[in-house]
C-alpha cells in the first residue's frame, strides 16, 4: 500500500548541510502495524512528517497505492506526541473539524464524531471543552479525529509518550483493538521497545548519524495481546539483546 523509495533528507544551516536521512526504502503493507524505533536525532519523526506530506525528501519518494504523494491528503491520518487540539471548541467539534473542512454535512459529521468518540470511550464527554480533558482524554480526542474520514493510512508520532503508565496502558489496548476492527495501515513511531512489541506486526530499528535502517524484526505472536505476558517478555528480552548487539551501550531501542 505505501511505498519508500530511496528518501534521503538534508537541512541547510549557514555553516554546513545536515544529512538526516540516508536512503531510506522501506514497504508497508496493506493493514500492517508498523512501528518504527530507534535513538534520538535518526530521523524518525522526520519520515513520518514525509510520508504525511508536511515535509519534502530531499532524495528519492513514497508513493501511496502507486501515486506519489505531493503534500498532505486525507488518505493518510497524523496523531502527533501533542494532541494539537483547538482550545476554543468542544472535544465533539475538534473532531468534526476535518469533515467540516471537507464540506460534510452536519448531520452526517456529528454522527460520524459520536461514533468516533464512542470508539474511544469519549462520548461521554464529547460538550467538554480541551482544558477540562486529562492527557490521555486528549489523546482520545486526538485519535477519534484521525478516525473521522476514514483514512487507510494512520500516522502516529509517540503519541503516549507523554502520559503515566496508567494511560499509556489504557491507549494501547484501545489502539489495538482499533487496528483489530478496521485493519488501517498504521505506522507508529515510539522509543518504548515494550510498546512496538505490543503493537506491531513489524518493528523497524533506525541508527542514527544519519538515519538509516538498521534492522527489521517480525512480531507473530497472536492477537489479542495482553502486555506483560510471558510471549510479549520473552520478545522484548530478544529483540532488545537484537537490537543492541554491536551497539553502543547507550543507544535507545
Amino acid at each position: 500500500m505505501l511505498q519508500i523509495e530511496h528518501v534521503s533528507k538534508h537541512f541547510h544551516s549557514k555553516r554546513n548541510r545536515l544529512l538526516v536521512l540516508d536512503d531510506i526504502s522501506l514497504s508497508v503493507g496493506k493493514g500492517e502495524f508498523l512501528c518504527i524505533t530507534g535513538p534520538s536525532g535518526c530521523g524518525k519523526t522526520t519520515l513520518l512528517n514525509i510520508v504525511a506530506g508536511l515535509d519534502q525528501a530531499s532524495k528519492g519518494r513514497v508513493l501511496v497505492n502507486g501515486t506519489e504523494i505531493k503534500g498532505p491528503g486525507i488518505d493518510r491520518a497524523v496523531v502527533f506526541q501533542e494532541p494539537a487540539l483547538f482550545p476554543w471548541l468542544t472535544v465533539i467539534e475538534n473532531v468534526e473539524f476535518p469533515m467540516k473542512t471537507a464540506g460534510i454535512s452536519c448531520e452526517k459529521r456529528r454522527a460520524e464524531a459520536m461514533k468516533c468518540l464512542e470508539t474511544v470511550h469519549l462520548s461521554k464527554f464529547a460538550g467538554a471543552y480541551i482544558h477540562e480533558l486529562s492527557g490521555g482524554m486528549k489523546q482520545r480526542a486526538a485519535l477519534a479525529r484521525a478516525l473521522t474520514m476514514d483514512s487507510g493510512i494512520l500516522l502516529m508520532d509517540e503519541p503516549f509518550a507523554a502520559l503515566d503508565s496508567k494511560a499509556k496502558e489504557q491507549l494501547q489496548e484501545e489502539l489495538q483493538s482499533i487496528w483489530c476492527e478496521t485493519k488501517k495501515t498504521v505506522i507508529f513511531i515510539t522509543h518504548n521497545l515494550s510498546e512496538a512489541v505490543f503493537l506491531a506486526d513489524r518493528i523497524v530499528h533506525m541508527s542514527e548519524d544519519p538515519g538509516r535502517i538498521r534492522d527489521e524484526y517480525t512480531i507473530d505472536i497472536p492477537r489479542p495481546r495482553k502486555a506483560g505476558s510471558p510471549e510479549i517478555q520473552d520478545a522484548i528480552a530478544k529483540l532488545s539483546a537484537h537490537f543492541r548487539e554491536g551497539a553502543g551501550e547507550d543507544e535507545e531501542v
